[in-house]
């Protein structure tokens, strides 16, 4: 194929007969070619492959011609018919026009195009690179033309009939249109070359072009060896049928580096185009319709060529890389080089044996395209001769296949040559078990030409790839190898009743070519003329292979593999996922990630969704008010300035951990950005100088930056810093308090937030080099929150209302995405459409979207079925996605629906109205609801501009809680904002972006918190302005409490409250490791006691647990197990409040003395997210003590304890308790003169032994007085004090508090 563009590139200035030349060749492009082709042919120039009778000859196949029977028809009407013209001469073909035969019901509806040079090897003509059919005519009169896309160069025209009139037979008539075809045409047979020394330009030229078309067998090969100055060099070479551009270095001729790599399966015997346009400091390399941009090495931008090796380089030692076939039309800015060679101008050298014409080698291939392909040949050889001689050449893309299979006649087996795993395998077998098998070559469906050659003479088997290069594997067999009487390549017949080919592998699909049987090549054309042996399926005298992976449909570096009929995308890695590798994986922003429920950490960041700029890793900070993105650099620290002598100026440079392309558009779709800069000088000046011009300055803003004058906290242009903006600098004569010079350190610091400026690239400090100046400086990470794109929407009020946007283009790729919510049943979100072409997504039920288009095989749907509504005013998101493969649709996180594209379809879509958005051209079944965040192929579009000029469309769209308040955990409240949502904590006992944090603390013996109930009056003066995790008011008849702990410590105290009227509740671990929960609602009451039957909750692991009480009705949990419910003897209420305490009750004086000492003790361990009614009093110590109604006293450390995911603390100790911890010393008291002599030492040692000692003799004791305590159940009514058994402290120290029931358990 041809693009005829080449003349129009660059116009040097040369003699008046090439300039000439010029103009007639630019005036001969733009020149119509549309004239008529075959009318005024002889009919000799018809070709058919039958005729029903002599007036349905071909030559009676023109149009609007009625003699013989009205136009061509053959004897059977079967797809293996074809119609052949020869135009005499290589022509420009612009377009086909077909035509039914004349007064009858015979016309095709599709049909397939050739062309060819030879009349052999002929070349499909695809549409797209991918539809090879044409549609024809629907009766017999009508003429339908076709322009083709792509203009075809060929001698002969081949029309293949695919589908006919079902009620009559193939009739056609036909005509082609275009124009006559001149070229200048060399041929090299691989030891030949043209060398042209070109004369130097008058003048310096911008830009360089060398174009030529060539054709060739070979798959390796020099076309042109490009030489300049200082021995710098250009290749362009054939390398397995690919074309790659090589930059050649002057050192050494080793020093070559590959620079573009285009084309493939370039050796199919066709023309190909090619155009090398070097401009400056990048080249441009067509090939065919495909160019590839190369950036080259400096060296080059003003490299001019000098001299053009053609064919092959001038190293003769490399001869095997010499180029064997032709080349046409070789242009070096307009010049034509071909033409030079034959008048035998002196700038021409010719090397070898090179003619001025195309002497093209015959060879028919044939093409097996499946699944019922096969082709069988007569084995002419007598069986008696004892030798096989099978040669031919295929290539395929496919892992696995049957190439050959034949019959073994004297010993009643089969031989089978297959690939499997893309290797080649002889296997013989008889009676179900193999006798023999061979393996040989590796890596064979790689699309190139591979030989295969199988002999077997004097009990010799060899099987070998192309020849000795690939493998060669050998046997003996004990058996003579022989074939009975037929061969079969590629397959078997569909239904073979005489059982003469059986197939137990897979298919081939590929070409095959130079076929021989017994050293005799088979002749293909007696084949295809049915003369010799049988075929079915077949397409003969072609090799229709294609490259599904070059251009490559993988985006974003996915790897493309393919097999026959289609290819595969591996995105692994890629980060990006679909059919093609088009859609990212990762959210364009934090704040996306943050609605998604993700809280802070490092997220990889796709700014431009499926657009070409990487996903890039940051740290998204998740807070309570705003979603902050940073992006780190390599110095983010306060740096001290080091001066060097000589210098004046200290020169600061900021690489970030983002790309340029990441970065702006970081800073562009965000709401606000900030970055800090600071500045520490000790008589070290800043900004103003006496003559007006600053010391130091900074550059920031897109690339390099532009140099800004301003510091932190300040006004871009003002020349300030933040304390002359605010009028509080050190020196009101200045503007900085740097600018003061004083031998005080001082500091000037402030964020930068103007997005314009944004980030800071370098900096520039002049003020550093005088006797006595320090400084240091600091810029912080670019800091930036909010997603301009994330919250552009826009409401649709109405049926008929809509938005309009440019076209959309997607012709390859397209993906879709957007938020909606409706209140609606149907309506359409998008629209957008074509000549016959369209797009669009609707809602097309409550439970229903459906994406539907048409690239030209007809209207597709892919549909997804929600189980519930999608019409509840919630937000639901929808991703649509349409490549070349497939197309698929997602709403939420339903399951993908996909739909296949057709094979070998059309892939383009064409789009030419205005996108329609919330509506439809026709004005009909308008969506009525918010659309948000609509992205096509990663570009937002602006929503809310647009609604601020559109009637019946609002900007914006209020009420996100409804669909994100449910990330608000904990009994946190989910507060509206006019873009986004807040999570409001402040009746929470947890923390963070969505109340998901515990808050943690951990507890020393000596650690108390006393929190204190306020009076009525005093809470509703107080609770408007402050959260009420710190003043709350208290649930009437009940109380509610929950929260978390881990200790290893029993019996211990875990909450105590405490009222005016001197009751209490406490909750609290007993000695057996049991929850225990105690009630006196009234000093003239005595206390209740509830135990739980969960133990072991001393164990050190995380417990929680949630007690309710309801007028007399006590219900506990205690981690996952099983609610407990008790009942009190008295339903009175737990009022009047005084304080509660966690840890250490230092003030219990009035309590019974077992709670008492418990509470004296304190508390070791870790208490979390604790809960009163709806009080927080842990959080208000630890966030708020300086707002709430607490005393701290003792060690608090705010800690993660309290996460279930975090390591145990207690995991190495032991159980112990409180008995254990008597007489220990105080955690605020500090160890002075621990050790002063050494009798002191002794005699602490000897305390210790007297220590264990009686230790010991008091657990033995315990272990054999102790008896079997009896515990009350959960109905107990009005329980004693005294019946209490939870709490006989093993201290020796205060007999007075042992148990007055158990005398015996601690008597020695």
């Amino acid at each position: 194929m041809e693009l005829t563009f080449v003349g129009l590139l660059f116009t040097p200035k040369e003699p008046k007969r090439s300039r000439i030349g010029e103009k007639m060749s630019s005036q001969a492009a733009t020149k119509v070619c549309d004239s008529v082709l075959v009318s005024n042919l002889p009919p000799s120039s018809f070709r058919s492959s039958s005729q029903l009778s002599s007036s349905h000859a071909p030559g009676f196949a023109k149009l609007n011609r009625r003699d013989g029977a009205g136009g061509w028809s053959p004897l059977t009407s079967d797809r293996y018919q074809w119609l052949q013209v020869d135009l005499g001469e290589r022509t420009k073909i612009t377009a086909v026009a077909t035509q039914g035969r004349y007064g009858s019901s015979d016309w095709l509806t599709t049909y397939l195009l050739m062309f060819s040079d030879t009349g052999h090897n002929w070349k499909q003509y695809r549409q797209e690179d991918s539809i090879g059919s044409f549609p024809g005519n629907s009766n017999a009169d009508n003429v339908v033309q076709y322009k083709l896309q792509q203009p075809a160069v060929a001698r002969f025209l081949r029309l293949i009939p695919l589908d006919w009139n079902p009620s009559g037979r193939i009739g056609l008539r036909l005509e082609t249109y275009g124009c006559p075809y001149s070229s200048d045409v060399v041929s090299f047979d691989g030891a030949s070359s043209l060398v042209f020394r070109l004369s130097p330009e008058p003048r310096r030229v911008s830009k360089q072009i060398v174009s030529l078309k060539f054709k060739t067998l070979r798959n390796s090969g020099t076309l042109l060896h490009a030489e300049g100055k200082d021995g710098l060099s250009l290749n362009l070479q054939l390398e397995r049928g690919k074309l790659l551009l090589l930059r050649q270095g002057s050192s050494s001729s080793s020093d070559v580096r590959e620079l573009a790599s285009l084309g493939s399966l370039l050796d199919d015997q066709h023309w190909h185009h090619i155009v090398l346009e070097q401009r400056n400091g990048q080249l441009n390399l067509t090939v065919d319709k495909h160019t590839e941009t190369v950036h080259i090495p400096e060296e080059f931008h003003l490299w001019v060529f000098q001299q053009l090796n053609v064919g092959a380089i001038p190293n003769p030692a490399a001869s095997k890389k010499s180029f064997h076939g032709c080349l046409e039309n070789l242009l070096h800015n307009n010049i034509n080089l071909i033409e030079l060679a034959k008048r035998g101008d002196h700038q021409a050298t010719v090397q070898g044996k090179v003619t001025f014409s195309c002497a093209e080698p015959v060879s028919v291939a044939v093409t097996f395209p499946g699944p019922h392909s096969f082709l069988q040949l007569p084995w002419t050889t007598p069986s008696t001769s004892g030798g096989v001689s099978v040669g031919f050449q295929f290539r395929t893309w496919n892992k696995a296949g049957l190439l050959l299979t034949f019959d073994l006649p004297r010993q009643g087996g089969v031989a089978w040559l297959y690939l499997s795993e893309a290797r080649l395998t002889m296997q013989i077998h008889k009676g179900g078990r193999a006798l023999l098998e061979l393996s040989a070559g590796l890596a064979l469906n790689d699309g190139q030409w591979h030989s295969v050659d199988l002999t077997s003479r004097r009990g010799h088997l060899t099987l070998s790839v192309d020849g000795q290069e690939g493998g060669v594997a050998h046997a003996s067999p004990s058996f003579p190898v022989s074939i009975s009487s037929q061969v079969f390549f590629g397959g078997c017949p569909a239904e073979d009743d005489s059982q003469e080919c059986e197939n137990p592998f897979n298919i081939f699909q590929g070409c095959m070519r130079l076929l021989a049987l017994d050293n005799q090549p088979v002749d293909m054309i007696m084949v295809q003329q049915r003369l010799v042996g049988n075929y079915s399926q077949l397409q003969m005298d072609m090799c229709g292979i294609i490259d599904r992976c070059s251009p490559s449909h993988c985006e974003h570096g996915g790897q493309c593999s393919q097999s026959w009929t289609n290819f595969h995308c591996n995105c692994s890695n890629s980060g990006y996922s679909g059919a093609t590798c088009h859609s990212s994986v990762h959210e364009q922003s934090c704040e996306a990630y943050k609605h998604n429920g993700n809280t802070s950490g490092y997220f990889y960041i796709d700014v431009d969704g499926s657009g070409p700029i990487k996903p890039q890793l940051v740290f998204c900070n998740m807070t309570d008010v705003n979603t902050w993105m940073e992006i780190q650099h390599n110095n983010t620290e306060l740096t001290k300035v080091r001066s060097s002598p000589g210098v004046n100026q200290h020169l600061v440079h900021f690489d970030y951990m983002s790309e340029e392309e990441q970065l702006l558009s970081i800073v562009d779709q965000s709401e606000h950005c900030q970055q800090e800069l600071s500045y520490h000088c000790r008589k070290s000046r800043l900004l103003n100088t006496q003559e007006g011009s600053p010391f130091s300055w900074w550059l920031g803003g897109p690339g390099s930056g532009r140099a800004q004058t301003y510091w932190g906290g300040a006004h871009p242009d003002s020349q300030q810093c933040s304390c002359g903006l605010q009028g509080d600098c050190v020196d009101p004569q200045h503007y900085c308090n740097c600018d003061a010079d004083r031998l005080e350190w001082s500091e000037d610091s402030g964020l930068l937030t103007h997005k314009a400026s944004l980030p800071v690239r370098s900096l520039v400090l002049g003020d550093v080099q005088r006797p006595g100046s320090e400084a240091a400086y600091r810029v912080g990470p670019l800091r930036c929150h909010g997603d301009r794109n994330f919250w552009n929407a826009a409401f649709f009020n109405k049926e008929t209302s809509y938005l309009h946007f440019p076209t959309f283009h997607g012709e390859l790729s397209a993906d879709i995405s957007f938020f909606f919510k409706t209140t609606t049943s149907f309506g359409v979100f998008l629209e957008n459409l074509g000549i016959k072409d369209f797009i669009r997504i609707e809602l097309s039920s409550p439970t229903q979207v459906v994406f539907s288009f048409d690239v030209g095989n007809g209207p597709l749907e892919v549909r997804v079925d929600s189980s519930v509504l999608l019409n509840d005013n919630r937000w639901h998101r929808v991703r649509a996605e349409r490549n070349v493969k497939e197309a698929s649709l997602r709403v939420d996180e339903l399951p993908v629906a996909t739909q296949e594209a057709p094979a070998d379809g059309h892939i383009h879509l064409q789009l030419n109205s205005q996108l329609f958005i919330g509506g439809t051209a026709s004005r009909q079944r308008g969506f009525r609801g918010c659309i948000r965040s609509l992205q096509l192929n990663g570009v937002t579009l602006d929503l809310e501009e647009r609604a601020k000029i559109t009637p019946g469309v609002r900007p914006g769209c209020p009420g996100h809680c409804s669909s994100y308040g449910s990330l608000c955990q904990n009994q946190g409240r989910c507060v509206e904002k006019p873009n986004s949502f807040h999570c409001d904590c402040s009746s929470s006992a947890y923390t963070g972006v969505f109340c998901q944090t515990e808050v943690s603390a951990s507890f020393k013996s000596g650690t108390s918190i006393v929190y204190v109930f306020k009076e009525p009056y005093e809470l509703s003066r107080n609770r408007s302005d402050l959260p009420s995790s710190i003043y709350s008011d208290t649930i009437i008849g009940g109380e509610n409490v929950s929260l978390s702990f881990r200790t290893t410590q029993s019996p211990a105290l875990l909450l105590f409250i405490r009222s005016h009227y001197r009751g209490y509740l406490a909750l609290l671990i007993n000695q057996h490791d049991e929850l225990e929960l105690r009630y006196e609602l009234d000093s003239s009451i005595e206390a209740e006691v509830l135990r739980s039957s969960v133990r072991g909750l001393a164990n050190g692991h995380l417990h929680t647990v949630t007690v309710r009480k309801r007028m007399d009705s006590v219900s506990v949990q205690v981690d996952n197990n099983n609610r407990e419910e008790f009942n009190l003897t008295s339903d009175g209420e737990f009022s009047s409040m005084e304080s509660l305490v966690l840890g250490q009750v230092q003030d219990a004086d009035d309590l019974d003395p077992d709670l008492a000492r418990l509470g004296s003790l304190g508390f070791t361990g870790c208490l979390s997210v604790v809960q009163f009614n709806s009080i927080s009093p842990l959080k208000a110590a630890l966030l708020h003590p300086s707002t709430s109604p607490v005393v701290i006293s003792g060690p608090l450390v705010q800690s993660s304890c309290g996460s279930s995911a975090s390591a145990n603390p207690y995991a190495a100790e032991n159980t112990h308790h409180l008995s254990d911890r008597a007489g220990s010393v105080g955690s605020g008291q500090p160890l002075v003169n621990a050790m002063k002599t050494d009798s002191a030492l002794i005699g602490g040692v000897i305390a210790v032994v007297i220590f264990v000692i009686v230790t010991t003799l008091a657990v033995t004791a315990r272990f054999l007085y102790r008896r079997k305590e009896t515990y009350q159940t959960q109905e107990v009514k009005g329980v004693k004090q005294e019946d209490s058994q939870d709490f006989p402290y093993n201290s020796q120290a205060d007999p007075q508090n042992v148990s007055r029931e158990n005398p015996k358990e601690f008597f020695i």
